[in-house]
């Protein structure tokens, strides 16, 4: 098969974007590509998804939050802080490279604002708002 060659999965998991992070409260706005989604912004309906909440403390929260992102298939925590989590998610077969960030806003309780953006090519399929919905669903129980 040809994924089980030596150095075929590093062909598309591409580079760390330089714009992870919250900039002045924001996670980054997505590209024109339709293979983002984010909660924050002025993102068009391909693009815009809603956050997550949540009614526990913050820290309990972002504790949870990490539990369920590890639990995720593919998934490797990157960073967290006490109001921001990132992790990269690389598909089982080819090795795609999805970044995905989590703010938790201190401007709005219980706000969690999310970004999830395949590094490489056009079309995702729906596997970034997949990903985050299924995130919301096992967050929320």
């Amino acid at each position: 098969m040809i994924a089980a060659l030596p150095g075929f999965k590093a062909l598309f998991s591409g580079s760390r974007p330089d714009n992870i992070g919250v900039k002045e409260g924001r996670l980054a706005a997505c590209p024109s590509s339709p293979n983002c989604v984010v909660s924050q912004g002025e993102a068009d309906a391909e693009h815009a998804i809603a956050p997550l909440t949540y009614d526990s403390d913050r820290s309990t929260a972002v504790a949870k939050l990490r539990e369920v992102v590890e639990a995720q298939e593919g998934s490797v925590v990157i960073d967290q802080t006490d109001t921001y989590l990132y992790a990269e998610f690389t598909s089982k077969l080819m090795g795609f490279v999805d970044d995905v960030e989590f703010y938790f806003s201190p401007t709005e309780a219980g706000t969690i604002h999310v970004r999830s953006a395949a590094r490489l090519g056009q079309s995702d399929l729906g596997v970034n708002r997949k990903r985050i919905e299924a995130i919301r669903a096992a967050f929320a129980a």
